[in-house]
């Protein structure tokens, strides 16, 4: 992290709130690219992903070192997801409220649903896939094929160099393709 994210915290800490949305936006794919990687879900890391900054923007004050920001605010956003979890079990056991009989003559939009389960299934076994890689790849990964970030973003981000990001992405791309199933690992997937 950077003399300037250490300042950046520093100021939110005394209530700058304009400092606090540049944190925001310095981290926020970081932050999602590891909630999504565990949901699963871009709507679902979405709403975990408010939810850890409003979090972290509430409770920044008690942040004793600025330097340790970022493992900081992936530990509220690891502990949302946990919670979030917890909820949705607790919903789970709970009875399903009775569904309208109206929505089931509304034709559903998207693909035929054969079509979006092949698809969901697939997306699954990627992201077990990318789950199962050592952490120095499965984040740079994320970060660059999930969240879309760029390379001098995520250098920024995990705190490397242009070529070592670069080293990261191909061995773990390689990695990746190593562990996925041959109909999903060849060149048209």
């Amino acid at each position: 992290m950077g003399d300037t994210d250490t300042a950046l915290v520093a100021k939110a800490r005394n209530g700058d709130r304009a400092a606090f949305e540049e944190l925001v936006r310095r981290t926020s794919r970081l932050v999602f690219a590891r909630l999504y990687l565990e949901t699963g879900s871009v709507p679902q890391a979405e709403d975990l992903l408010q939810e850890t900054y409003l979090l972290a923007f509430r409770s920044i004050r008690r942040l004793e070192e600025p330097g340790g920001f970022r493992p900081w605010l992936l530990t509220i956003a690891h502990n949302v997801l946990i919670d979030s979890a917890r909820r949705d079990s607790r919903r789970k056991r709970s009875t399903p409220a009775r569904s309208d009989e109206g929505l089931a003559k509304v034709p559903a939009s998207g693909p035929p649903p054969d079509e979006a389960a092949l698809r969901q299934e697939s997306r699954q076994q990627v992201l077990a896939a990318l789950r199962s890689l050592p952490e120095e790849y499965r984040l740079p990964l994320s970060l660059r094929y999930l969240s879309g970030a760029d390379y001098d973003t995520i250098s920024e981000q995990l705190g490397l160099t242009n070529g070592s990001l670069r080293g990261l992405l191909h061995r773990g791309l390689k990695m990746l393709r190593d562990r996925l199933p041959a109909d999903l690992a060849g060149p048209g997937a």
